[in-house]
Formats: structure tokens, sequence, C-alpha cells
């Protein structure tokens, strides 16, 4: 069963998936992603921890369910791949304005 995710969930699980769309597509300027104990603020930082970690693993990510709670958009997604503990489910945390995120954090 496919998902129906907001545009720009959706558009960043397919430049998850993609190496011929770019971040700029998804986040906006000023973007804040939260990931492994670490916070990346802005889209040039966002951008170094996404190459970082194409380069470190190989994965693909399926998403199985999403919600809406309080202003956060929340996706459960099964990663896949080369790094430990594989396969994982790690839950989206994102806050949207209209057209991008402006706020992602990443946990188990």
């Amino acid at each position: 069963m496919k998902l129906h995710l907001p545009k720009p969930i959706a558009r960043y699980f397919a430049v998850d998936a993609s190496e011929t769309e770019t971040l700029d597509q998804c986040f906006t300027e000023n973007a804040v992603v939260k990931d492994e104990g670490k916070t990346y603020t802005g889209l040039v930082a966002i951008q170094e921890w996404k190459q970082a970690s194409a380069k470190k693993y190989t994965y693909t990510s399926e998403p199985l369910a999403y919600e809406e709670k309080e202003s956060k958009a929340m996706v459960t997604s099964r990663i896949t791949g080369n790094f430990p503990g594989s396969p994982i489910d790690l839950r989206y945390a994102f806050e949207l304005d209209e057209n991008k995120i402006t706020f992602l954090e990443i946990a188990p």
C-alpha cells in the first residue's frame, strides 16, 4: 500500500532514493535537521550531512506509516542497508511550511 505523504515529505524520500534530485528541492534555506545526536542548520550543512551519509552507507528507505501529531508530520520508515542493526525502523518528525521542510528529526 502506497502512503499519501505531503508533497515536501514525498519529495524528501524521492531525493533520498535518487542521485539526480537535490535537497534544495526539499528544505528551506534555514532548515534544521537532527540526526544521530547532531544538529545541522541551513541547507549547506544539510547537504553535507546527506553526502557524508551516502558515502558511509548504502541503504534504502521504505516509508511504512504516516500520521499528523500536533504540529509535526510523523513518518515511520524501514531503513535497510550496510550498517550495523539493519534493517531498522526510524521515526521522522517533520515540520513543514507550505512547500518545504523547515525541521526534521530522525530517531529510532
